[in-house]
């Protein structure tokens, strides 16, 4: 740098001032969001309707079929809402197709009924995608809760105004049909982008545990006698939370963060091999963490365990392979 030259400045997120305003915004939105006391009122609500229903027929393997849970291995929903945006979207492209083309009637009329069969693809897909986002919601707490409620009510808010723009083209009125459709989109942009903050932001939907690993070697995690037959215990080895259970003489052990929504499975109840997580109750086999009923979509990570001198062993990964000597 020459001599005199002025320093470098700090990026438009930094400065003297703070952060920019334009890299917080969506913070302090959410935030506010997050209190909205008419949204907690609407989500108790809700709730005292949709939960008591979700409760009876958890069981059922269509509502699991719902989640994708096991079967599908990651939510159904955020893979069916790409159908009605991607209608609509179509929809909308023609509506400008119409607007700045030709005005010939053939032409108008083409492109109408075209846009017309691209709206009413959407809202048949938007049931499907209203169906598995309001069982996957029902399996939310907290914030997490409120903000996914919101996120439903502006998608709802979208289908609507697509039903309307849908009922307007049919009717023959043009322009009205054009105008909808536009704020249909514009709402469901909206919705998108809340719902993008709920997995990417908040970590809603994801797996917990993907990342967890090691101990890379055998370590004590729990004195022997201190595990009786029929028994889960909860243990920090390095850093990582893992649930040990004894049954039938052998001592297994799992990931103790579910997979799910990030519960502490020692604290669930153990039947058979089978645990049931306090919070959502997934059910995995503690044999080897595969998942026996969602919502939970990924297994539980299970580790190798020893008995050696009196203490209980665990290890996460296998130990590194040595080098080969020259």
């Amino acid at each position: 740098m020459r001599a005199g030259a002025a320093a470098p400045t700090g990026g438009p997120t930094d400065g003297p001032a703070g952060p920019s305003p334009l890299a917080t915004w969506h913070q302090k939105v959410f935030a506010a969001v997050e209190k909205w006391p008419w949204l907690s009122s609407l989500n108790d609500n809700v709730s005292g309707v949709t939960q008591p229903l979700y409760d009876r027929y958890r069981d059922n393997l269509a509502v699991e079929l719902m989640h994708g849970g096991r079967w599908a291995g990651h939510s159904v929903h955020a893979a069916l809402s790409d159908l009605p945006i991607g209608f609509w979207s179509g929809a909308l492209v023609l509506d400008v197709v119409d607007v700045l083309g030709e005005k010939r009637s053939s032409r108008r009329a083409g492109s109408g009924d075209a846009a017309a069969t691209l709206s009413a693809a959407g809202l048949v897909a938007a049931a499907a995608t209203v169906a598995t986002g309001v069982t996957d919601w029902t399996v939310s707490d907290g914030a997490d809760r409120r903000v996914g409620l919101f996120h439903g009510l502006l998608n709802l808010t979208g289908t609507a105004l697509q039903a309307a723009s849908l009922a307007a083209r049919l009717g023959g009125r043009r322009g009205t049909a054009h105008g909808l459709g536009l704020a249909s989109m514009a709402v469901t942009a909206a919705a998108g982008f809340v719902g993008g903050h709920l997995v990417q932001g908040r970590a809603v939907m994801v797996n917990r545990v993907a990342t967890t690993t090691g101990p890379r070697s055998w370590v004590r995690a729990l004195p022997e006698p201190e595990l009786a037959e029929g028994t889960s215990a909860h243990v920090v080895v390095e850093g990582r939370q893992i649930m040990l259970h004894r049954a039938d003489e052998q001592v297994y052990a799992l990931d103790d963060l579910c997979s799910h929504a990030g519960a502490l499975l020692s604290r669930g109840e153990v039947t058979d091999c089978i645990v049931t997580c306090p919070l959502h109750e997934s059910r995995f086999d503690i044999r080897d963490g595969h998942i026996v009923r969602g919502p939970a979509h990924h297994p539980q990570p299970a580790l190798p365990t020893r008995v050696r001198n009196g203490w209980i062993e665990v290890r996460g990964s296998q130990p590194a392979s040595r080098r080969a000597r020259n």
